[in-house]
């Protein structure tokens, strides 16, 4: 799946930089960066939509998904060119972000593999690089957290943006225009949020019924 738009204006902002809200019952303006909460994502945006994620349609990126026969996804990758940026979404509670936590576990997890990992400040706060040893070789990889409301969003950068934070472009765009829609339903802290297939999308994956 491919999806595409003209390119937007870089004019955007850090979450902890957010315009004060208004008052007087006014409605507080939208965050200038995402990724969004469903309650305060701009409009007039092309996305593709799985569910608990909202993937905006950036020139020249396309959206790999790997879904279940029930059309559950159990995976999103978006690729541009020689790099690319692995999402996942996840419930939180709604008193604080878990990324501080959960970018620890990761550290342990690649330390007990052979595998370290140094901590970076990076534009969405502190994040990890690592270099992995894999079937084709050593990969660099680029961990990223963003904490929202009572959600969480991680994404995996390899490839050249794994290395060089600048050269992620499209789909640093795409994190940056990401929509999260958490529902209201209690979750388990950490439980990844259901990721769906499009309709017409599952529709057409699906065998045809025999009569």
């Amino acid at each position: 799946m491919i999806f595409s738009r003209k390119r937007a204006g870089d004019g955007r902002q850090a979450r902890d930089e957010r315009p004060a809200e208004a008052v007087d019952g006014a409605t507080a303006e939208a965050p200038a960066r995402g990724p969004y909460d469903v309650s305060e994502a701009p409009d007039g945006v092309q996305r593709l939509d799985l569910g608990s994620l909202h993937i905006p349609a950036v020139a020249d990126v396309e959206v790999r998904v790997q879904a279940d026969p029930e059309g559950v996804i159990q995976q999103v990758v978006l690729v541009h060119g020689q790099s690319a940026l692995q999402l996942g979404v996840f419930a939180a509670p709604r008193s604080e972000g878990i990324w501080d936590e959960v970018r620890e576990e990761i550290r342990q997890s690649l330390f007990n593999d052979g595998a370290a990992a140094q901590e970076v400040q990076g534009e969405y706060g502190p994040e990890l690089h690592a270099r992995v040893r894999t079937p084709d070789g050593l990969t660099d990889l680029r961990f990223v957290g963003i904490d929202g409301p009572r959600w969480m969003v991680r994404g995996v950068y390899q490839g050249a943006a794994a290395t060089d934070p600048a050269a992620a472009g499209p789909l640093r765009e795409c994190l940056d225009g990401l929509v999260v829609d958490r529902g209201q339903e209690a979750k388990p802290v950490r439980e990844p949020l259901p990721l769906r297939l499009p309709r017409e999308v599952a529709d057409q994956a699906a065998p045809p019924v025999e009569a």
